[in-house]
C-alpha cells in the first residue's frame, strides 16, 4: 500500500543514494532475454567508441565463445590478464580484481555478471567484484540475461523448465545508472543458433529443442522488455516526484479509481479492473481519508473494497485530504494517471449543489489533464449513498455548546446594563465580535448555534421594540442577517483550519515515527539491537504489545524474537504462519482470521516473506486505516534490515566456505608433502639396503631412515596433538620436574632437526624443580626448537635459557635464534593453526607454534614472541610456579635422574 504523505525514510534513502552515486563509479548494464542476442558485442562496440574518445578502457573479462566478430572488437583495447586459480587440480582463469584496482582504469568491461568465481578468489560472486570496482570510483560496463535476475528466476524456471543456479540480487541492478536492452526477435535468434553463432555442434541442437524453443524465447523476451519498462516507469516517477515536472504525460495508460466506504465502490473497482485488463494498462485504487472518523461499519466496508482492489491487482494508495477532488488531482499527477474512474450516485440534486457539484464536475472544473469516466451506481447502492449524505459531519462535544452558552449569557448580562449608554447597535457589534471569537475555540456547529442565539437575543432584548422579534429598520435587518452569514463563514473556516491542523499533525506524527525508526535502525550494530529498538517504538506508537517472528532456514517455520512484548499462543502462531506463507495481512481488523487477538503484517521483500510483525492492541482500541498503513511501513523497514542482515550473513558464509576450501586445499597439499618426503626417503633407503654390500653405506642409509621416521613421527604427532587440543580431551599431568631434564629431553627428540645449528645453553638458574607436565612442556620446547632450526639460516646458533622470574611466581624457558624475525603485524596471527610466516620456506603444516601455545595454555601458562636484541626472534614460555616442598628439593639436590617421559 502506497502513501502520499511525507516519508522521511524515502527522502533520506534517496539523499544517501544520490550521495553514494556521486562518489562511486557509473554502471551500465547490457540486458537481454538470453545468450546470443549480442550483449557482449554491443558492450565491446561501446568500449571501442569510448577508447576513441581517449577514455582509459580496460577489459576485465570478456567471453567471446570463439565468435570471430566479437574477438575482433578486442583489438586495440587493454586486456587485464586473468588470474589463475587452482581448483581440484585444474587451473581456472578468473577476473583479476586486485590487478584492476592497482591499475585503476577509467572504465572496465566485465562480462557475465552472474558468474560464480572459483574458490579462493577474493569474492564468491562476480557482482561483488563489480560493487568493489564501483566503490573505488571505476565505471563498469557489464552484461546480464533476464533469467539471472533473482526476482525473475522462478518465472524463468516455470517458462523453460530449467533451474537457474547463478542469480544476481535485484539490489545490484538498482545500482545501475543505465540499462540498455539488447533485443532480437526469436526467429532471428534461432537463425543465429543454426549458424553456430550462439552454441556449436550438438550443444546448439540440444538448445534449439529445449531452452531456445520459439515459445520460450517469446516469453523471455516479454519478461525482459517488461522489466526494462518497469525500470523506465520507476525512473519517470522519480523525475516527476522532484516537483519540476507539471501535468500528466501520456507516455502510457494508467487508470485510477476512487475507493470509499460505499458499497458502490465494489462495482467501481471491478469496472476499473475490466477496463485495465482490456487496455493492458496498470491501475491504482485511491482511498482519501478525511478528518471525519468513519463508523465501524463504514470502516469495514472500506477495508473490504481496498482488499478487493489489491486482490484484483491494483496498487493501493492512501492519502489524507478533506477535499476529495483535490486529493485525486494530486495523486493522478504524482502517479501519472491518464484515466480516472468515479461513481455517479442517485443522491438528490440539492445535495450535490450543497457539496459544490458532483465529484466529476469538480474534477472537470479544475481542468483535469486526464479522462474522467463516470460510472452510474446501481439503485440499491445509490440509495445507501444518499442516506449517508445526511450524516452530521464534524460533531462537536457538549462542552463546546456549554462554552457558547456561558459566553453569550455573560455578554447578554453585561449588555443589558450597558445598553442605555451605548445603544443597541454597539451591543450588536459586541455579539458579532463574540461569534468571531468563539469560532477560534469551538467547532462548526457550536459557532452556527452561537450566531443564531446571539442574533435572536439581540433582536428580542435590544432592537426596538424590545421583547418582540419584530424588526422595523432595514439596517437592523441587514445586521441581523449578517449574524447568520458570519456564523456560517466562521464555522466553515474553523472546521477547515482544524481539519488541516489535524492532517498536518497526523503527517508530522507519521514522519517523526518513521524518522525515529530509521534513525534507530541505522544506529543499531546488529539485527537484535535493530529489532529491539523497532519493537519498543512500535509499542509506544500504537499503545500495543508487539512481536516479530522471523523465518528460519531449518524446517521453514517462524521463530519469535526475544525482544517481543506480545507472547503468542499456538492459535496466534498459526495466524502469523498463515500471514507469513501467504504474504498477506491477517488477524484482527482483517477479513482473514478476524477472531485472532493480534494484527499481523508480513515482512515482504521481492518474492519472499522474511517474517511477520504482530500487534496486539489494548482492549477497546482499534487501528485506523492510516495506522495500519503505518504498521505496514514499519514492517517494510524491518524487512529491509532483515534482508540486509541475511545478505551479510550469506556473504560471510560464502567467504567462510571459500576460506575453508582454501584451507582444506593447503592442508591437503601440506600433509601430502610432509608425509611423502620421509616416506620417499624410507622407500629409497630400503631399496638400496638390499643392493649395497658396503657396511658404511648401509649404516648411512639406516641413519637416513631413522631421521625420516622421526620426521614422520613429528608430523603425525602434530596432527594428533592438534586434534587433542580441539577436542578438549587434553588433561595435563602435573608433577615436580627438573627444568634441565625437560630441555635435555627436548634437544634429544629433535637432534636430527638441529644438525647444522649449534645450541647454546644457559641453564645455571634452572636448578629448582617446577610443577608441570613433563611431556607437554618437552614437546612445546621441541616444537620451538624445530621452528628455530627450519626458519633460520644454516650454521646460525640457537639459544636456550631456563630459570625463574624475579619473585619466583613464574618459571620460563626461552628459545632465541638469529633468523629474520617476525614483523609486528605478523605476530597477531603467528600462533594460529596452519599459519606460516610470509618469508617461510616451502614445507611444514604451520601447526608447531599453535600446538606449543595450546600445550602451555593447558597448564595455565603463556607463550609470547619478541625480538632478539642481536637479530632474530625470541620465544618465551612462561609457566606458573610456587616453591616446591622440602622433600622435592632434597630429592633434586641428591638425584639427577632424568624425569621419565610419561606421555
Amino acid at each position: 500500500m502506497s502513501d502520499l504523505r511525507p516519508n522521511p525514510d524515502t527522502l533520506l534513502t534517496a539523499l544517501r543514494r544520490d550521495e553514494a552515486r556521486a562518489r562511486r563509479g557509473k554502471l551500465k548494464i547490457y540486458f537481454g532475454m538470453c545468450p546470443g542476442v549480442g550483449k557482449t558485442y554491443a558492450m565491446l562496440r561501446q568500449g571501442q567508441r569510448d577508447a576513441q574518445e581517449k577514455i582509459d578502457v580496460a577489459v576485465g573479462v570478456v567471453e567471446t565463445h570463439g565468435r570471430r566478430e566479437t574477438e575482433a572488437l578486442l583489438t586495440g583495447l587493454s586486456v587485464i590478464p586473468r588470474k589463475e586459480v587452482l581448483h581440484h587440480g585444474i587451473s581456472l582463469g578468473e577476473f583479476d580484481l586486485e590487478a584492476t584496482l592497482a591499475r585503476r582504469p577509467r572504465l572496465v568491461l566485465l562480462d557475465e555478471l552472474a558468474h560464480t568465481n572459483a574458490p579462493g578468489s577474493r569474492h564468491p560472486k562476480r557482482y561483488q567484484d563489480l560493487i568493489e570496482l564501483l566503490d573505488a570510483g571505476i565505471d563498469v560496463y557489464t552484461t546480464l540475461n533476464v533469467q539471472h535476475l533473482e526476482s525473475r528466476a522462478d518465472a524463468v524456471r516455470q517458462i523453460t523448465g530449467a533451474q537457474v543456479h547463478e542469480t544476481v540480487p535485484d539490489s545490484v541492478i538498482e545500482l545501475a545508472d543505465q540499462i540498455e536492452i539488447v533485443d532480437l526477435t526469436p526467429e532471428a535468434l534461432r537463425v543465429r543458433l543454426d549458424e553456430g553463432k550462439v552454441y556449436l555442434g550438438e550443444r546448439a541442437a540440444t538448445a534449439a529443442e529445449n531452452f531456445f524453443k520459439p515459445a520460450n524465447l517469446t516469453a523471455l523476451r516479454e519478461l525482459a522488455l517488461r522489466f526494462v519498462a518497469e525500470r523506465v516507469d520507476t525512473r519517470l516517477r522519480e523525475l516527476r516526484s522532484t516537483g519540476k515536472q507539471a501535468g500528466i504525460w501520456r507516455s502510457g495508460e494508467r487508470l485510477m479509481v476512487a475507493v470509499g466506504p460505499s458499497p458502490f465502490s465494489t462495482q467501481l473497482v471491478r469496472w476499473t479492473r475490466r477496463m485495465a485488463a482490456a487496455q493492458g494498462a496498470a491501475w491504482l485504487a485511491v482511498s482519501v481519508e478525511s478528518s471525519r472518523l468513519l463508523e465501524p461499519e463504514a470502516q469495514r466496508r472500506l477495508e473490504q473494497n481496498l482488499s478487493l482492489a489489491r486482490e484484483l491487482g491494483a496498487e493501493v494508495v492512501v492519502t489524507h485530504d478533506d477535499d476529495l477532488a483535490r486529493a485525486l488531482l494530486r495523486v493522478a499527477a504524482q502517479y501519472n494517471a491518464t484515466q480516472v474512474v468515479v461513481g455517479k450516485s442517485h443522491a438528490p440534486w440539492y445535495l450535490d449543489l450543497l457539496r459544490g457539484g458532483s465529484l466529476a464536475d469538480r474534477l472537470l472544473r479544475r481542468r483535469a489533464a486526464f479522462d474522467v469516466h463516470v460510472v452510474p451506481a446501481e439503485r440499491a447502492a445509490g440509495r445507501t449513498v444518499s442516506r449517508l449524505g445526511w450524516a452530521l459531519k464534524d460533531p462537536s462535544s457538549a462542552g463546546e455548546y456549554v462554552d457558547v452558552a456561558i459566553v453569550l449569557a455573560g455578554l447578554t448580562a453585561v449588555a443589558w446594563f450597558a445598553a442605555p449608554h451605548t445603544g443597541y447597535l454597539a451591543i450588536g457589534l459586541l455579539y458579532l465580535l463574540a461569534v468571531v471569537g468563539l469560532s477560534l475555540r469551538v467547532g462548526r456547529w457550536p459557532v452556527l448555534a452561537s450566531g443564531v442565539v446571539s442574533a435572536l437575543a439581540w433582536n428580542f432584548l435590544f432592537i426596538p421594540p424590545i421583547f418582540t422579534f419584530a424588526i422595523q429598520k432595514f439596517e437592523d435587518g441587514m445586521m441581523f442577517g449578517a449574524y447568520f452569514v458570519v456564523a456560517l463563514i466562521a464555522g466553515q473556516l474553523t472546521a477547515r483550519i482544524r481539519r488541516q491542523e489535524k492532517h498536518e499533525r497526523l503527517r508530522e506524527e507519521r514522519a517523526t515515527a518513521l524518522f525515529h525508526l530509521t534513525q534507530a535502525l541505522s544506529a543499531a550494530r546488529n539485527l537484535d539491537e535493530a529489532v529491539f529498538a523497532a519493537l519498543r517504538q512500535t509499542d509506544a506508537l500504537f499503545a500495543a504489545e508487539s512481536a516479530l517472528l522471523l523465518g528460519t532456514q531449518e524446517g521453514g517455520r517462524l521463530a519469535p524474537h526475544f525482544a517481543n512484548s506480545f507472547s503468542l499462543s499456538e492459535k496466534e502462531r498459526g495466524v502469523a504462519e498463515w500471514s507469513w506463507r501467504n504474504r498477506k495481512k491477517a488477524g484482527r481488523f482483517t477479513d482473514t482470521l478476524p477472531a485472532a487477538e493480534g494484527f499481523y503484517v508480513p515482512l515482504a521483500r521481492e518474492d519472499a516473506s522474511l517474517g511477520v510483525l504482530g500487534l496486539k492492541l489494548r482492549e477497546g482500541r482499534t487501528l485506523t486505516l492510516a495506522q495500519r498503513d503505518l504498521a505496514e511501513s514499519f514492517a517494510a523497514q524491518l524487512a529491509i534490515v532483515v534482508e540486509s542482515e541475511q545478505f551479510r550473513a550469506a556473504s560471510a558464509r560464502e567467504k567462510l566456505l571459500a576460506e575453508s576450501e582454501k584451507l582444506h586445499r593447503v592442508l591437503l597439499d601440506g600433509v601430502s608433502h610432509e608425509l611423502r618426503t620421509p616416506l620417499s626417503v624410507i622407500s629409497s633407503a630400503l631399496e638400496n639396503l638390499g643392493e649395497t654390500p658396503d657396511a658404511a653405506l648401509r649404516s648411512a642409509l639406516l641413519d637416513e631412515s631413522r631421521m625420516a621416521v622421526r620426521r614422520l613421527n613429528r608430523v603425525v604427532g602434530n596432527l594428533l596433538d592438534q586434534t587433542r587440543l580441539e577436542s578438549g580431551t587434553l588433561r595435563p599431568k602435573l608433577d615436580w620436574c627438573d627444568p634441565r631434564d625437560i630441555v635435555n629431553a627436548a634437544l634429544e627428540s629433535v637432534r636430527d632437526a638441529l644438525v647444522g645449528h649449534p645450541v647454546q645453553l644457559a641453564l645455571e638458574d634452572a636448578g629448582e624443580p617446577i610443577r608441570t607436565d613433563f611431556s607437554l612442556t618437552e614437546q612445546a620446547i621441541a616444537n620451538l626448537l624445530v621452528n628455530a632450526s627450519v626458519h633460520t639460516p644454516a650454521a646460525t646458533p640457537v639459544f636456550v635459557t631456563a630459570g625463574l622470574e624475579r619473585g619466583g611466581t613464574r618459571a620460563f624457558f626461552t628459545i632465541a635464534d638469529r633468523g629474520p624475525g617476525f614483523p609486528p603485524e605478523m605476530r597477531a596471527r603467528l600462533f594460529q593453526k596452519f599459519s606460516r610466516g610470509d618469508a617461510a620456506r616451502a614445507g611444514g603444516l604451520g601447526l608447531g607454534l599453535s600446538i606449543a601455545r595450546g600445550f602451555v595454555a593447558a597448564q595455565g601458562g603463556e607463550l609470547v614472541v619478541g625480538e632478539n636484541p642481536g637479530g632474530g626472534a625470541v620465544f618465551t614460555l612462561y609457566l606458573p610456579h610456587r616453591a616446591p616442598p622440602p622433600s622435592e628439593t632434597s630429592l633434586n639436590e641428591s638425584d639427577e635422574t632424568t624425569h621419565p617421559d610419561h606421555r
